[in-house]
C-alpha cells in the first residue's frame, strides 16, 4: 500500500535549513588556530563578534602518570593530561577536527563530542589507529559547555583511563567577564590495587563493571589542585569554574566548602540557577559555577559524597588571598571549657571500671581483643589496615614496632600532629581513650601479636613507667 503524499500540490511546507541563531548570526570570517590548555587552567574568552573556521589539533598518547604519591598509572590521554586539553569556541564557529594517535599508542582511539551534532558526536569519523590522524568537520550550532570523551570499544575502559575533556562553546554574544576561570574535572578510577597501595597500578575491568572505584579524583591524581598546585585568587574577585565529570560510572555532588554559588549553570547549559550550595553533575556532564570571593581563606573543592573526597582523593583547594571581612567570617572567637551541668571534662571513652588482672601472655593478648573492638577497630579497621590518608595501619607498621614506650605513650596520652607510617604520611588525631595501665598493656599486647607484628608483651609496670613519666 502506498504511502499519502506529506503535501499535495496546493500546500507548501517550509523547513529551515539553519537554526534560528545561525541565521541571525553574521557570517563566517578568517580561520584560527584554537588554543587548547591543560586544567585547571581556561583557554581566554573570545572577544570576536563573528563566527571563523577553527582548526583543533588533539594528540593522543597513552603515559604512565602519577595518580597519588608511590602511586602510577597508565593513562590514555587527549594531549598527554587528564582531562584532556579545555577546547574553547564560539557558538556556529566551524570546526576543522584533526585526532592525531601517536604511533607509541597501543589501542586505537576516538572522540565522541557531545557539543557536536551528527551521529556519533564524531566517534565513527575519528577511529584512528596508533601512527594514524583523521579528521572531520562540524558546526558549533548550540552555546553550551560539554564533556568530550574516547568512545572506542570498550567504551568504558578508554573514559575510565582518562580519555575525557571539556569543550565549551561560547554563546554568540559571549559571556559576562570574571576576574578568574578554572578547569576541573572529576574522574573515577579503578586501580588492580587498593587505594595507596605503591607501584605501577592496572585497570580492574571488574571493579569497573561493579562500579567500585579505588580513587575519585579531580583533574586526573590525587592532590591535583592542592599545596604549591592549589586554584588561586583574591577577595573582591568573580571566579568561574567549568566544572565536568567524566565518569565513567559516578554521579558527582560537587561543592566548595565556605562558598555558596551565586549562579549555577545546569548541565552546562543555558538556564541557571542562583544561591547554590552544592549541585549535581551526572557522568558525562558538567556544571558551571560562579561565584564572589567576600572574604579571605583556603575554600575546599569535594565531591560531597564525602567519603570520596576525603578517602579516594575527590579534594582540592582555592586559596583567597587578601583582607578578611571580620562581618562576613569572624575565625574562632573564643575556646572555652563547656561543663554542662557542673559536670567534669570527659574523655572517650570513660573508664570507671577496674579490668581484670591477665595471668599470662595469652589472657592478655584475649583481652587485649576485646579492648580493639570496642575502641581501636573502627579507625584502624579489625584487620589493622588503617584507612590511607586518614588513620595509619597497625598492621606491620614500623612505626609501632620502632619504638614499644612510644606506643604505649599514644594510647595513654593520645597523638596529634604529622607522622610517617610504612612510608605514608598521616596527619589525623588519636583521642586519648581514657584506659588504665591493666587495660592499655592488654591491647597493645594483643596489636604486637597481630598482622605481622613484633609479638612482644606489653606489661601494666612499663605502662605505669612511661605515665609516670609523663
Amino acid at each position: 500500500m502506498a504511502l499519502p503524499p506529506l503535501a499535495t500540490a496546493q500546500t507548501t511546507i517550509t523547513v529551515p535549513t539553519t537554526p534560528a541563531a545561525e541565521a541571525e548570526d553574521l557570517p563566517v570570517q578568517g580561520e584560527e588556530l584554537a588554543v587548547l590548555t591543560d586544567a585547571p587552567n581556561v583557554p581566554p574568552p573570545i572577544t570576536r563578534k563573528h563566527p571563523t573556521k577553527v582548526k583543533v589539533e588533539l594528540e593522543v598518547t597513552e603515559l604512565v602518570k602519577r595518580m597519588a604519591d608511590g602511586v602510577d598509572y597508565t593513562f590514555w590521554t587527549f594531549g598527554g593530561s587528564v582531562p584532556g586539553k579545555f577546547i574553547r569556541v564560539r557558538q556556529n564557529d566551524e570546526i576543522d577536527f584533526v585526532l592525531k594517535n601517536h604511533p607509541s599508542s597501543k589501542m586505537p582511539h576516538n572522540i565522541d563530542l557531545h557539543a557536536v551534532t551528527g551521529p556519533g558526536g564524531g566517534a565513527k569519523a575519528t577511529f584512528t589507529a596508533p601512527g594514524h590522524q583523521t579528521n572531520f568537520s562540524f558546526k558549533a550550532l548550540n552555546p553550551g559547555l560539554y564533556i568530550y570523551h574516547c568512545a572506542t570499544a570498550p567504551v568504558g575502559m578508554h573514559i575510565a583511563n582518562g580519555m575525557y575533556g571539556l569543550i565549551l562553546v561560547e554563546p554568540k554574544e559571549g559571556m559576562a567577564p570574571v576576574d578568574k576561570e578554572f578547569y576541573v574535572v572529576q574522574g573515577d578510577f579503578y586501580t588492580s590495587g587498593k587505594y595507596g597501595e605503591p607501584g605501577l597500578q592496572g585497570f580492574s575491568m571488574e571493579k569497573a563493571i561493579e562500579e567500585n572505584p579505588d580513587y575519585v579524583v579531580f583533574n586526573g591524581s590525587v592532590g591535583s589542585m592542592t599545596g604549591e598546585k592549589a586554584l588561586k585568587a583574591s577577595v573582591g574577585e568573580t571566579v568561574r569554574l567549568f566544572v565536568g565529570n567524566g565518569g565513567p560510572n559516578l554521579v558527582s555532588s560537587f561543592h566548595v566548602i565556605g562558598e555558596i554559588f551565586d549562579r549555577v549553570y545546569q548541565e552546562g547549559g543555558s538556564l541557571y540557577q542562583e544561591n547554590v550550595q552544592t549541585t549535581l553533575i551526572p557522568a558525562g556532564g558538567s556544571t558551571i559555577c560562579e561565584f564572589k570571593l567576600d572574604t579571605k581563606g583556603e575554600f575546599i573543592l569535594v565531591d560531597h559524597s564525602i567519603f570520596r573526597a576525603f578517602n579516594k582523593g575527590a579534594l582540592g583547594i582555592l586559596n583567597a588571598d587578601g583582607d578578611g571581612d571580620l562581618l562576613v567570617f569572624s575565625g574562632q572567637k573564643k575556646d572555652e571549657i563547656y561543663l554542662p551541668e557542673g559536670g567534669a571534662i570527659q574523655t572517650i571513652p570513660s573508664d570507671t571500671a577496674t579490668a581484670p588482672v591477665a595471668s599470662n601472655k595469652e589472657e592478655r593478648i584475649k583481652a587485649g581483643q576485646l579492648i580493639y573492638d570496642q575502641n581501636c577497630a573502627a579507625c584502624h579497621l579489625p584487620t589493622g589496615s588503617g584507612v590511607p590518608a586518614a588513620f595509619p595501619p597497625l598492621a606491620k607498621s614500623d612505626y609501632l614496632n620502632a619504638d614499644v614506650d612510644r606506643a604505649i605513650s599514644t594510647v595513654l596520652h593520645g597523638l596529634q600532629g604529622e607522622i610517617t607510617v610504612n612510608g605514608a604520611k598521616y596527619n589525623s588525631v588519636m583521642p586519648i581513650l581514657g584506659l588504665n595501665d591493666e587495660k592499655v598493656a592488654n591491647v597493645l599486647s594483643y596489636v604486637y601479636s597481630q598482622w605481622d607484628n613484633s609479638g612482644v608483651e606489653v606489661t601494666p609496670d612499663q605502662v605505669a613507667k612511661v605515665r609516670a613519666s609523663k
